[in-house]
């Protein structure tokens, strides 16, 4: 089990904000947990010196690309960037220092998963260099991919063979459990239990993370299928749990 540092960026600034408050409203009240008084670039150097890999940063809205693109320059090859990724603007982060580009509503639109959009960013940044986030909601007792920073449902349920077939166009998921993102509520114990039986390629989870107790029961359910974010509950984002703990308990065991 790997700890996947996140810097997630909204109107240019770092922030841990609820998910689920975003809006393509730009006027509509976002619910912030924290606002940094730091940069992109000083979280891009702390991850760097802790050699965390394969961490993400976030572009939540326009007007973030100038301090993504300062994360990346900060810490080359050391994470992977989303939101608002395309098959015409990829190339520019790959170039800029990003390991890997992340994509949701470019690949799931109208509802549906799009495969010529989705061939067309795999031509274009090849399968290697490619995560697919899957974030999902809950309805009739199934797990479905959720789009358009959140607020609409798709028609792709995650499940096992839905994953494997994905699996083929790139390198790596990363799930966002919706209903807990940025709510400290705890991890969603069933969604995590599925996916360390579905998945079969690297693939993160984000969500509800809140205490040393809910990594431990991660560590449990996950099997080491499954690596984790944690954003909220983290010092360095204004919760209580120690950042250099958590680096220290997520190192590999002997």
């Amino acid at each position: 089990m790997k700890f996947r540092p996140c810097i997630d960026l909204h109107k240019g600034k770092v922030k841990q904000i609820v998910g689920e408050t975003l809006s393509q409203n730009d006027d509509q009240q976002v619910v912030e947990n924290f606002v940094s008084e730091h940069d992109s670039a000083y979280y891009a150097d702390m991850f760097k010196r802790d050699q965390l890999t394969g961490g993400h940063v976030i572009m939540l809205g326009g007007g973030n690309e100038e301090a993504a693109l300062a994360a990346l320059r900060a810490y080359p090859g050391g994470l992977q960037i989303g939101g608002g990724i395309r098959a015409e603007n990829a190339a520019q982060y790959l170039e800029a220092g990003a390991s890997h580009v992340i994509v949701t509503s470019y690949i799931f639109r109208d509802g549906e998963l799009d495969m010529d959009n989705l061939q067309r960013i795999v031509s274009e940044v090849g399968k290697e260099r490619l995560v697919i986030d899957l974030s999902c909601k809950k309805r009739d007792d199934k797990w479905f991919v959720v789009t358009n920073q959140w607020t609409t449902f798709s028609t792709f349920e995650v499940k096992a063979s839905h994953l494997e077939e994905l699996a083929q166009y790139c390198d790596e998921y990363l799930v966002h459990a919706v209903d807990v993102e940025g709510k400290r509520s705890g991890i969603l114990t069933d969604l995590v239990e599925q996916l360390a039986q579905w998945v079969t390629i690297p693939t993160t989870y984000a969500g509800g993370a809140r205490s040393f107790d809910d990594l431990e029961l991660f560590r449990k359910l996950a099997a080491g299928k499954l690596d984790i974010t944690i954003g909220s509950a983290l010092d360095i984002f204004g919760g209580s749990m120690s950042y250099e703990d958590v680096v220290a308990f997520c190192k590999p065991r002997a």
